[in-house]
């Protein structure tokens, strides 16, 4: 029996083509809820960028922030893994000498250093504005959950990922990566939850549709992949359920029978 769902949010809840979230995936939510089966936001993103999404008046129980990185619910923090600090010295010391636009997420800001088109164009995508200016020597005293490098070749990423050797990285647009602790990842920030909330794995399902949902899908004892995912993840699911305008989650949990 299924006690827990988890919500990948873009391309999985919030559409960006009608930039809102289906109204079947509300009734889904709100059927969910009235069984009493728990809601969790599984997301690459930064609490402070929900906020300015359409998702604000939904019911969660809890939520996975960045890619694992950061979970917490209405009680406090449940989990949180920042990056090795040796790390982020040594990208700090490379972007000084060979500069490329760079997001740091800490635990309440996140900050860039500079802008270009790149960043505008991944930022349209996901329909967000573009990040503050800000100095990311900040990162050599506070806590960074999360390193978001844009426009680099793949020759590039190779050589950040060799100077930060406690991390991985996972690319979610052509033109954007996310670096995160080597033991991070959103299969991590459930592991944690199911703790907290005395859940066990064979009864959890996850919706999704980025290679960083991969590891989700691998995890939960149900992993749904939207119609609108690659083909790349589609492969790693249980189940390929509608695209997301074509009320896929409503869709997958009637198949399966959660409501």
């Amino acid at each position: 029996m299924i006690k827990a769902v988890f919500f990948d949010i873009d391309g999985t809840l919030l559409s960006h083509k009608t930039k809102r979230v289906p109204d079947s995936t509300k009734q889904a939510l709100k059927l969910l809820n009235k069984k009493g089966i728990y809601t969790f936001i599984a997301t690459g993103r930064h609490i402070s960028e929900m906020k300015d999404l359409p998702i604000h008046d939904l019911k969660f129980d809890g939520f996975i922030t960045l890619n694992g990185q950061y979970c917490y619910n209405d009680k406090g923090v449940i989990y949180d893994s920042p990056i090795h600090k040796s790390d982020i010295e040594n990208i700090i010391h490379e972007i000084n000498q060979n500069p490329f636009p760079c997001i740091f997420v800490e635990e309440k800001n996140m900050y860039i250093n500079y802008c270009n088109e790149a960043v505008q164009t991944v930022q349209d995508a996901i329909s967000t504005p573009l990040p503050d200016i800000g100095d990311l020597n900040r990162g050599l005293t506070h806590p960074i959950y999360q390193v978001i490098p844009y426009g680099i070749t793949e020759e590039k990423e190779d050589e950040i990922i060799k100077l930060m050797p406690h991390c991985k990285r996972t690319r979610w647009h052509s033109l954007a990566i996310d670096i995160i602790s080597k033991d991070g990842g959103k299969q991590n920030g459930i592991q944690h939850i199911l703790d907290d909330y005395h859940i066990n794995q064979d009864e959890i399902m996850a919706f999704g549709d980025g290679m960083n949902d991969i590891d989700m899908f691998e995890f939960c004892q149900i992993g749904v992949a939207m119609g609108n995912a690659s083909q790349e993840v589609k492969n790693k699911a249980n189940y390929v359920t509608y695209d997301i305008d074509d009320d896929g989650i409503y869709h997958a949990l009637k198949h399966f029978q959660v409501i």
